[in-house]
């Protein structure tokens, strides 16, 4: 094997193993940050030997041993980590000592533990979600900068300050129970599902998608569900971020441009992912219970997946739907998506009532779909100087540039049928 062969299997090692190794490191460390850094370290020291030794067989366990090894020396000799010397003395250096040879904690516990840490409601959310994708999703401060569209020093700030936010908040290593382990899935759920949104439709710059965001959020969705196998909700939002993926090549024409939903070439989704989101929808299902918000949602696009063309959408049952979100999360957003469903199923006259009490909601002043779901109800109803108004103004707002260009065309179109 080469000398580039073996660095990208270890690439594609780091990748897999990463989260694993800095789980089971912190729950020995107690400390995310310390972690990171002793999987660093094991990272490094394979970059070292593997190129000239060979990738070892088994490559987690070798570098789990190598950060283990890491710990106890550096312990020993008190010249890092001083301040976890001083708390824990000897007991965490005999508790490594022990560990080293061992694995005597399931990797799905350690795992369900890091994701709770990162996602943990201490943090903003901002800092939740570039500590999540830095230690589960296994990118680079750079890879999350280059996604979120901000300097690669501000995710860098975002990330130890998260770190040193849950050291000073001494942050337990332990699984919480009853309501706070209900509130800190809530959190990670939030997290995961406001990743794939931002790849899913780009809130600024070149792109409408971004689709390695929306796989990080997909396999982080998909081990989380598994960790929790009684939470409906995360099979539910699994549910979600499946079929809305099914749908990613229909999204984007030939020169990259958006493509709206009714305009898709439905033969283009991706009917496995459209199989393992319904599936997924059933088991949560199957787990009984009131639907929650991902699993209303996921319902939701279940029906735009089942139907193979446009016009055999069930609009009434999807209307029904979010009639049922917006009373358990009322929000204006919620609110905007029913009248949508409510055009479709009931007319343009119908949907336009609703949008008109939403026009001075001070939450959807900047919000450019408020103005492009307007224009698009004032075409259906042959009111096209009113909707090319929208549609510039939408066009104003939003801050990507292909959505913009869309919007802009819109407004042409209506200008012309004026």
């Amino acid at each position: 094997m080469t000398d580039d062969q073996t660095h990208r299997a270890i690439e594609a090692v780091w990748r897999i193993e990463a989260p694993k190794l800095v789980a089971a490191l912190a729950r020995l460390v107690r400390d995310v940050g310390l972690a990171e850094e002793l999987a660093q370290d094991a990272l490094v020291a394979a970059l070292e030997r593997w190129p000239h030794a060979g990738v070892p067989e088994n490559p987690g366990a070798w570098l789990m041993a190598t950060a283990k090894h890491r710990a106890v020396d550096l312990l020993r000799r008190g010249t890092r980590f001083a301040r976890k010397h001083e708390e824990l003395g000897r007991e965490l250096v005999l508790q490594l000592e022990t560990a080293v040879n061992e694995d005597d904690d399931p990797v799905g516990d350690d795992l369900l533990r890091l994701i709770l840490i990162a996602c943990h409601p201490v943090l903003s959310t901002d800092a939740r979600v570039a500590l999540t994708l830095r230690l589960l999703g296994g990118l680079t401060t750079e890879e999350i900068a280059r996604a979120f569209l901000v300097p690669a020093a501000t995710i860098a700030q975002r990330i130890v300050r998260a770190k040193r936010t849950l050291s000073e908040a001494r942050v337990p290593f332990e699984l919480p129970e009853g309501d706070a382990l209900d509130a800190r899935i809530a959190s990670v759920l939030e997290v995961i599902y406001l990743v794939f949104n931002e790849g899913y439709t780009a809130t600024a710059g070149e792109d409408w998608m971004r689709t390695a965001l929306c796989e990080d959020a997909l396999r982080l969705g998909r081990v989380f569900a598994e960790l929790v196998p009684r939470e409906p909700e995360a099979h539910g939002l699994v549910a979600l971020m499946e079929i809305q993926a099914s749908r990613m090549r229909a999204r984007i024409g030939p020169s990259g441009e958006p493509v709206l939903l009714l305009d898709q070439d439905r033969t283009r989704w991706d009917r496995l992912l459209i199989r393992r989101g319904l599936a997924a929808l059933a088991r949560a299902d199957a787990l009984g219970g009131a639907y929650g918000p991902y699993m209303l949602q996921a319902a939701i696009v279940a029906c735009h997946a089942r139907a193979r063309l446009p016009e055999q959408t069930d609009w009434v049952r999807i209307a029904a739907l979010y009639d049922a979100l917006g009373q358990l999360t009322p929000s204006p957003v919620v609110e905007l998506n029913r009248a949508v469903a409510v055009t479709m199923a009931f007319g343009p006259a119908a949907g336009l009532a609703i949008l008109d009490t939403l026009v001075d909601e001070p939450a959807l002043a900047a919000y450019h779909l408020l103005p492009s779901v307007r224009g698009d109800v004032l075409v259906r109803l042959g009111r096209h100087d009113e909707a090319r108004a929208e549609f510039e103004r939408a066009a104003a707002m939003t801050k990507n540039a292909r959505e913009r260009t869309l919007l802009r065309a819109r407004a042409v179109a209506c200008a012309e049928r004026a």
